[in-house]
């Protein structure tokens, strides 16, 4: 069973363990290959209006984790952003989904009304997949906006979703 709580400071070197590989593969997030730690534990944990993590109901360890962001200042400060990701060692489980109806009902309650996903990696299917399966639509297509590093440059998809009126 999954339980989903808001990260705390000392959940950090479980989630560091599930963000430096995924961040270092290059392959869905568009940050630096290496990242230092401390830049990413801002990114993730620091500048997010919050921070969550899916942990394992029995023994606690950490499964995945989201953000929920601004994803913009100002006069679009009503739509917010989140990223996702699932430990290696978990995926298959519905961590991804459990954290997707979450993060919308986190968004809710902190009063957005949208959500956008700014850069979903083509090649990354299986997120895109599940994105649509919870209601998100793909708003537009960015040809050759992710360089892969196996594939090349790789298309990238805007993806969103409104949560209330």
């Amino acid at each position: 069973m999954i339980a989903i709580r808001r990260a705390k400071a000392d959940d950090w070197p479980a989630l560091w363990s599930i963000i430096e590989p995924v961040f270092r593969a290059g392959e869905t997030y568009a940050v630096v290959v290496d990242i230092e730690e401390a830049d990413a534990r801002a990114l993730w944990l620091e500048k997010p209006v919050a921070t969550f993590v899916a942990v394992n109901a029995a023994d606690g360890a950490v499964l995945g984790s989201y953000f929920l962001k601004f994803n913009q200042p100002g006069g679009g400060n009503h739509v917010c952003n989140c990223g996702y990701i699932v430990d290696g060692a978990a995926r298959g489980r519905g961590v991804a989904s459990a954290l997707c109806e979450h993060s919308q009902r986190e968004a809710i309650a902190l009063g957005f009304r949208a959500m956008q996903y700014n850069l979903v990696v083509a090649t990354n299917t299986g997120a895109i997949r599940l994105w649509q399966r919870h209601g998100f639509e793909i708003a537009g297509r960015l040809p050759g906006a992710f360089r892969h590093p196996t594939e090349g440059e790789v298309d990238a998809l805007v993806m969103y979703k409104r949560l209330a009126d």
